[in-house]
């Protein structure tokens, strides 16, 4: 008996450990407009929260699907219409 507790404490303990999301740290924010679009790529690609995308480009117009905006067509990246995946993480998008 005692040997499948510890088998069962054992298990549950590599179970919850396998759980934990690696944390990466918040990058600093990047003021103005997206030049480096090698790193906005590889920013995109860590799924951020909308939360996260706002934090890192904070002069970057975030539009969220379903939001309205002005039809006006800029050319500086200063406005990225996002796509979601089900969790709301940003997977993808555009400017315009």
């Amino acid at each position: 008996m005692r040997r499948s507790l510890l088998l069962a404490v054992f298990t549950s303990a590599i179970a919850l450990g396998a759980c934990q999301m690696p944390t990466h740290p918040a990058p600093a924010p990047l003021h103005g407009y997206v030049t480096d679009m090698h790193a906005f790529d590889a920013f995109i690609r860590t799924h951020p929260t909308p939360d996260q995308f706002r934090a890192t480009y904070p002069d970057v117009q975030l539009v969220m699907p379903g939001s309205i905006t002005t039809m006006e067509f800029r050319t500086n990246n200063s406005r990225y219409f996002a796509q979601l995946d089900n969790d709301g993480r940003i997977t993808g998008g555009h400017f315009g």
